[in-house]
């Protein structure tokens, strides 16, 4: 069984913080379709239509027939362990500072044979037969990588030390809320306090604007209320000064957000608010914070971990009806592509939340279903702990994606003529 994770000592400032070593990263363009699925959560292999063989690894014809026309499809990981080995000495620099490191070869079910890292509580492999559930998940270097776990889980399985080093659990660590006056961001700081996060700093703009909820969150031991408005480049860079070096998490749910789009409203002013938080916002948060957070990545057992945003589905293909919105939450979107890229070299996993319509006041002439905050919150927190870089909450975010997959011409006429 593992062992609960136990709060880790406080760091000794004068000794020198360790900089972060990659895994190996290295990927062919076939495999990164492996990593496309872990990074929404999913395992995923290929499989020939013509003879409906699993392949593994990636490759580009099928191993049985030849076709080259091979599909990216879900796989369930169950399967058995046949082997397991102990690495005690390594030339890769990341698992030289992590040994011992067991992997294991597992047979699927479906029938291809793999080399995985073990779950602390997958058992050596004997003469009666393992039962294992083989899964992807994004390690440091945000490459798919697969993990063996034990076939019934247990009450602390996320805190297995290699698990850890592959996701983001912000247990024991200290988490940014950009914005605790919203229903979203309220249950943010209820979810991640929850999760066992040690401190919670929570921003709050023009704080003499007295707002429902506020009294429940400031309450919690946990959780410090501090100065934050993005549209102020000296707010956000005041703030990173008292506590960018020691800030795990970065949630940026700060968000304008106004209905209609272009000929409903004259004039350019609440466009260019919702640009100034939504867009230009999230590049001051990002070049205050980044460079720090980028620092302490491998910082301990709670180091730095992750940067989360909250966009919209609505980034994917504009919705007139939220036009402008979905127009600074496009500009986010590739806003945020480029922080992944930057954030990636030092570990440091940028997670976007593609959420559907909230039941907020701001989508309330929108029917149902609509995603309630509590359940945004949990799914963040769900990613987070997961490790996965997508995140597409509720009914109405996954269909929209499943539709714009298909085929985003055919989703642009559908959103414009109402969303049908």
């Amino acid at each position: 069984m593992t062992m609960p994770l136990m709060r880790p000592k406080r760091k000794n400032p004068v000794l020198r913080t360790r900089q972060m070593s990659l895994p190996p990263g290295a990927r062919g363009r076939i495999a990164l379709g492996m990593t496309a699925a872990a990074a929404e959560g999913r395992f995923e292999l290929q499989v020939c239509p013509a003879c409906a063989a699993v392949q593994y690894p990636p490759r580009e014809a099928c191993h049985r027939c030849l076709s080259p026309r091979l599909k990216w499809a879900p796989q369930s990981g169950e399967g058995r362990l046949l082997s397991t080995t102990t690495l005690h000495h390594s030339n890769d620099l990341f698992f030289r500072e992590r040994l011992p490191w067991r992997l294991g070869l597992v047979q699927l079910d479906s029938g291809p044979t793999l080399v995985v890292h073990l779950h602390g509580e997958v058992r050596d492999a004997g003469p009666a037969p393992q039962r294992v559930r083989v899964g992807a998940r994004l390690d440091r270097a945000g490459q798919a990588v697969l993990i063996g776990f034990p076939d019934t889980e247990s009450a602390h399985m996320v805190d297995d030390k290699m698990l850890r080093e592959m996701t983001c659990d912000p247990k024991f660590r200290k988490v940014l809320v950009t914005d605790g006056k919203t229903a979203v961001g309220q249950a943010l700081v209820q979810a991640v306090v929850k999760a066992g996060a040690d401190i919670v700093w929570v921003g709050h703009a023009e704080p003499w604007k007295k707002l429902p909820g506020m009294g429940d969150i400031s309450g919690l031991p946990q959780v410090t209320l501090v100065p934050l408005d993005l549209s102020n480049g000296r707010s956000v860079d005041e703030l990173a000064g008292e506590i960018g070096g020691k800030v795990d998490i970065v949630v940026n749910n700060a968000e304008v957000h106004r209905a209609y789009g272009i000929g409903a409203r004259r004039g350019t002013d609440v466009a260019k608010a919702e640009m100034d938080i939504n867009y230009f916002g999230a590049l001051r948060l990002a070049q205050a914070f980044g460079g720090a957070l980028k620092s302490r990545a491998a910082d301990g057992e709670t180091g730095a971990t992750a940067w989360v945003n909250l966009l919209s589905i609505y980034a994917l293909s504009n919705f007139p009806a939220h036009g402008t919105y979905s127009a600074s939450k496009s500009a986010a979107f590739s806003l945020a592509q480029c922080l992944r890229a930057e954030m990636r070299p030092s570990g440091i996993r940028v997670v976007n939340v593609f959420p559907g319509p909230i039941d907020d006041e701001w989508n309330q002439s929108l029917p149902p279903p609509k995603l309630a905050p509590a359940a945004l919150a949990s799914a963040i927190v769900k990613a987070l702990k997961d490790g996965v870089e997508d995140v597409y909450p509720g009914d109405v975010a996954q269909e929209w994606l499943e539709r714009w997959k298909d085929n985003p011409k055919v989703l642009e006429r559908e959103l414009a003529a109402g969303g049908s």
